[in-house]
């Protein structure tokens, strides 16, 4: 049936309303914050740090990192413009219309996020392939929740590669002083691990049954006025964000569609942003408490498998970023510490901020307890695997 003339016609068959229209019937993002279990979860976490120690309060605003919140916000409007513009549905259409069944589709968005991820770090390949997957709805029926799961578990395999790949990474090879290429042999092998078992996962998770189409008429309508200053606005937003320039980026980003485009920032999902905010109050809360590192303390991480098991546990209590930065502290073996907090981003929500990015921008509720289901048998398994490997090497 691949390639049939009937699935070519159906394939070019998904209207795309205008996107100021369609922007007038989008519910403000605090009606979906109202229904986020995890914010108020986070909400709450924080309140009970505000009761106990009122006078922390005043030094919130340190603990945030402001320019990670900076470029989350430009991607989030540039990805929102990209998306409006029907350029997104287009590519959806055009890619369903190439595979031949799930199992392939999975596999071929798995290994671009993985791919892209590499390079793009791993927030900016969830910021082009999850609007790109979520826009499949559209297209087809599809089980769109898995596949954004399986992509928040390649790019923190992928990102897990090079030096500029994800946020750990980057603080690891300041720290060991080591060139772009050493990093990255460094990490290769457990990469190529990581990267293998993710696409048996694949492959298990998603049948091989034949795609089925929506069965809508209408042309796809790209909005060029929309696409091509979103496009050409990606590469400076990005190079001023790397050049420690974010905030007077973003500035710019919220002038020009308040004079151009103001119905994308209406659009745009803020209350991942508060999310954000919360997640760095809390979890560098939690870090910085007594019992964390009395246990730390007590967890002799002079013993190689010690402090590889403790990465991977932290980083499920306070994500693997700041489990970095406080490993670090305890010890000097880099390319353990990356290992673990790598594997560490499987497992808990907050793992990785790569995983909330994703579920967040899957706009499917159950999507927590999905995502569990599949990334904690996957931190076993690698964690596992890993573990074998490290004990072979040593």
């Amino acid at each position: 049936m691949h390639g049939s003339p009937s699935r070519t016609r159906v394939a070019q068959a998904m209207p795309a309303p205008h996107p100021a229209s369609a922007a007038q019937h989008h519910p403000p993002f605090w009606h979906h914050l109202k229904r986020d279990v995890f914010f108020w979860l986070l909400l709450l976490v924080c309140g009970a740090f505000s009761i106990v120690s009122p006078q922390r309060v005043a030094d919130y605003p340190s603990l945030v990192d402001w320019h990670t919140i900076a470029a989350l916000a430009g991607l989030l409007i540039l990805t929102k413009a990209v998306e409006s513009s029907g350029m997104l549905q287009l590519l959806g259409v055009r890619l369903v219309d190439a595979v031949s069944s799930e199992r392939v589709l999975a596999l071929s968005l798995v290994g671009a996020s993985a791919a892209l991820s590499t390079l793009l770090t791993n927030d900016v390949a969830l910021f082009v392939i999850v609007p790109l997957t979520v826009g499949l709805r559209q297209v087809a029926k599809l089980p769109v929740t898995r596949l954004v799961i399986f992509e928040a578990l390649a790019v923190n395999a992928g990102s897990a590669l090079t030096p500029i790949g994800n946020p750990q990474n980057l603080f690891l090879w300041h720290q060991s002083g080591l060139s772009f290429g050493a990093f990255v042999w460094q990490m290769a092998p457990m990469v190529a691990l990581l990267t293998v078992l993710l696409l048996v996962a694949t492959w298990l998770a998603f049948p091989s049954h034949e795609i089925h189409l929506h069965a809508e008429t209408g042309d796809v309508e790209v909005h060029k006025r929309l696409l091509l200053p979103a496009l050409a606005l990606y590469v400076p937003f990005l190079v001023l964000t790397d050049l420690g320039y974010p905030l007077a980026a973003l500035a710019g980003l919220v002038v020009l569609y308040l004079i151009g485009a103001r119905y994308v920032l209406a659009r745009v999902d803020w209350g991942l942003l508060l999310v954000f905010v919360l997640m760095f109050i809390d979890l560098r809360l939690v870090a910085q408490l007594g019992v964390v590192r009395q246990t730390l303390d007590a967890l002799a991480l002079a013993n190689p498998m010690h402090l590889y098991w403790a990465g991977i546990g932290v980083s499920q209590v306070i994500s693997n970023v700041p489990a970095a930065i406080l490993l670090a502290e305890y010890s000097h073996d880099w390319p353990l510490i990356a290992f673990a907090v790598s594997v560490g981003g499987f497992g808990t929500l907050i793992g990785s901020l790569a995983n909330l990015i994703a579920l967040r921008m899957a706009g499917d509720r159950r999507a927590w307890l999905a995502f569990h289901a599949y990334s904690i048998p996957f931190l076993v398994v690698a964690a596992g695997a890993v573990y074998a490997w490290l004990t072979w090497l040593r």
